[in-house]
């Protein structure tokens, strides 16, 4: 699964891994709780789509949703695949729930594979910091969203779940191998820890060896992108940042912060994976951090926040507080005005 960032600070989960089970289509039974009439479901504007999937925005009981389709393919060997993966995704959503994580609603694997969440409205992280620049968070609001992020990993990996894709532009739905990883011009693998790309020759048939800590690197990449607001590696191509992180253990300078978040991103992008930080540690580093901060103001955009000047208390739950509620009585979001909802069945020949 892949990850997308809205306010509150959430992850969006479309592309993570677990190591726990391995589903065939055939054994896994969606739970009844989670199992979703089609009938219930009108599909609007498409706001997404990856390499075997697209994403609408749309209704589900009056409520507005995010609905995955998801494309079964060609060959039996494709539908397999594919019924596998959505096994695996429905069942890691069902079990893993937390504030700071997409809410999952339900799923159906008839007639379709669809996978149905709450919408994020608030837009990528990446989108976010385009739009400040050439500003900067303020550090404390910085730090804030970087203990969001850090709470849902230490979710995520209480369940045994390893993300691999941690970035501010997470995509919506995507499966990639790892060359189409390394090609794409997004850029993935400038956050992603180099034992996942390095091009070390491995044995026939051995696969690279990683673990979670993979996910505390790109969190240390993000973190430094959160307080400096500029593309990590800049001035370097996908191939050379690439190159630089995983041969010559090049980092972006972190000299210009204060000790101690230099010390946390430090830690976290350290070469030898069993040196660095769980997220639980991350998380109390971080909390020190904002408690020996916490007569520092954080400058607050007013066109994001509804409260200006708030303190981050030490023992904030990161930036939830500070984000405005939804407000559906005000002005209509474009990609609702573009298309009326559907229904399902009525759409469904013209969304694949």
């Amino acid at each position: 699964m892949s990850c997308s960032v809205s306010y509150p600070f959430t992850l969006c989960a479309n592309r993570m891994e677990s190591g726990r089970r391995i589903y065939s289509p055939d054994e896994y039974i969606l739970d009844a709780k989670w199992l979703i009439d089609p009938n219930h479901l009108f599909v609007g504007p498409k706001i997404g789509e990856g390499a075997h999937a697209k994403v609408y925005e749309g209704k589900c009981k009056n409520q507005t949703v995010a609905i995955k389709i998801i494309h079964k393919g060609e060959t039996p060997e494709d539908i397999a695949k594919r019924e596998a993966q959505f096994a695996r995704e429905v069942e890691m959503l069902s079990r893993v729930q937390h504030n700071n994580l997409v809410k999952f609603i339900g799923a159906c694997k008839e007639p379709v594979m669809v996978i149905v969440t709450e919408l994020l409205w608030g837009g990528t992280l990446r989108k976010y910091l385009l739009n400040m620049r050439p500003g900067c968070l303020d550090r404390s609001v910085a730090v804030g969203f970087a203990l969001d992020i850090a709470r849902a990993m230490e979710c995520l990996h209480s369940h045994g779940i390893i993300h691999r894709d941690l970035k501010p532009d997470f995509g919506l739905a995507r499966e990639e191998s790892l060359t189409e990883m390394m090609t794409a011009e997004t850029g993935t693998y400038r956050w992603m820890a180099p034992e996942l790309y390095s091009t070390v020759t491995l044995r026939q048939g051995e696969k690279k060896h990683y673990n979670h800590k993979v996910d505390a690197y790109s969190f240390a990449i993000v973190l430094w992108e959160l307080l400096h607001n500029k593309m990590p590696f800049e001035g370097m191509s996908n191939l050379q940042a690439a190159y630089a992180a995983a041969f010559k253990n090049v980092r972006p300078s972190a000299e210009d912060l204060p000790e101690e978040l230099a010390t946390i991103i430090t830690s976290c992008w350290q070469e030898d994976p069993n040196a660095r930080p769980n997220f639980s540690q991350i998380i109390q580093m971080l909390l020190k951090y904002l408690y020996t901060n916490s007569l520092s103001e954080p400058s607050v955009p007013p066109r994001i926040f509804m409260s200006e000047n708030i303190v981050l208390p030490p023992d904030s739950p990161g930036t939830r507080s500070l984000m405005p509620v939804r407000d559906d009585t005000g002005d209509t979001p474009k990609a609702m005005m573009e298309d009326k909802p559907k229904g399902f069945f009525l759409c469904f020949n013209q969304c694949y």
